[in-house]
């Protein structure tokens, strides 16, 4: 592990990295939390998401701001546990370029929340559902773009702890976001249609990254290595 860090300071950064999931994961339970009942082909503009107030949408959007540097703190620590400097330079380099789409979906996503809400509200159900369903699949293609670069990082994390350049055993590769995320996204297939679901799932991301960053700082190695 690098000596610029100490393990204390590392368990702080960490601790950043469970704030921002906090931040994020509340964020995106107040943007889509509420009655799961819709029409239209997007499952997600929801009746409960066209009653939510524009500051709740607000609050929404403003969350994900500090999230993200609570996240940059995090993930840019995650380098100290890696053995070898051309591992660290490379993966600070993909979080640098992965911390980019995380504010920029989340907008993509509450500005089109937000404008089915305000039809709605305003008595144009219909022209809501086309104009948002438009919306969104006029640029649904930074969908999969944003997600691929967020992902980048943490499928080197994968490729590094496996081949042993990490101070975690070849095992903690399990713990992965991405494999996280694969658990609980079946897991949620066995939970009722009821709001929590919703908003669970919106959450997802950021609920297997908290439990990603607590067992980095669980598994801790106590000594440099």
């Amino acid at each position: 592990m690098s000596h610029s860090i100490s393990n204390k300071q590392l368990r702080l950064c960490l601790l950043c990295g469970l704030l921002g999931c906090l931040f994020m994961g509340g964020s995106d339970w107040l943007m889509i939390y509420g009655d799961t009942s819709f029409t239209g082909s997007l499952a997600w503009l929801t009746q409960g998401v066209a009653q939510i107030s524009p500051g709740r949408n607000a609050l929404s959007l403003v969350l994900a701001f500090p999230a993200v540097v609570f996240y940059a703190v995090a993930l840019f620590s995650v380098k100290h546990l890696l053995r070898e400097e051309r591992p660290q330079k490379i993966y600070s380099g993909l979080t640098a370029v992965g911390m980019t789409p995380w504010l920029c979906l989340h907008l993509f996503y509450i500005m089109i929340l937000f404008l089915f809400g305000f039809l709605v509200r305003g008595g144009q159900e219909a022209l809501a559902h086309q104009a948002c369903e438009a919306l969104f699949h006029q640029f649904v293609f930074l969908v999969p773009l944003g997600e691929a670069i967020i992902l980048l990082p943490f499928l080197y994390l994968f490729y590094v702890t496996v081949t042993g350049k990490s101070v975690y055993p070849r095992a903690m590769a399990l713990n992965n976001p991405l494999l996280i995320y694969v658990v609980l996204k079946v897991l949620t297939g066995f939970m009722p249609d009821v709001p929590a679901r919703l908003a669970f799932v919106n959450g997802l991301m950021s609920e297997s990254m908290f439990l990603w960053f607590l067992i980095l700082m669980i598994a801790l190695p106590k000594e440099k290595m």
